[in-house]
């Protein structure tokens, strides 16, 4: 009797892991569209002066895309695939600095079984942005 309940259960162990019951199976994200910046527009300001728009050129910019200054995430508003603008602050302009400008396009989640897929973040190059 011990030897057919071994038999049995041994059976139903190769059953489920055949039907593939034991793991899920999930696709790693992919590589997302990198942004690029050619352009600053102004390329520079005065420390103390007040807040400002900046514009940022470059291509494969998405909706979603965010411009980072002084390692800060700004309210950005898409204009086109090569063209961002956002506020800089009075108070991010304090004082004279090197600030390097990029551009990130946010990953997107998965859809795939098991919420499996998407793409990664990607930020651009930098460029600096100089403060007088």
């Amino acid at each position: 009797m011990k030897t057919v309940s071994t038999v049995v259960l041994a059976t139903l162990i190769a059953a489920t892991l055949a039907c593939g019951y034991s793991s899920k199976a999930t696709t790693p994200a992919v590589a997302g569209v990198m942004p690029a910046i050619s352009e600053l527009a102004p390329a520079s300001a005065n420390s103390g002066g007040p807040a400002f728009l900046l514009t940022v050129n470059g291509s494969n910019f998405s909706a979603t895309s965010a411009v980072n200054f002084k390692g800060a995430t700004q309210a950005t508003t898409y204009v086109s695939a090569g063209q961002l603008t956002a506020i800089i602050a009075a108070s991010d302009i304090e004082s004279p600095a090197t600030v390097p400008v990029s551009v990130t396009n946010p990953g997107t989640m998965g859809t795939g079984a098991y919420g499996s897929g998407g793409t990664l973040p990607e930020t651009s190059n930098t460029m600096n942005f100089t403060v007088n």
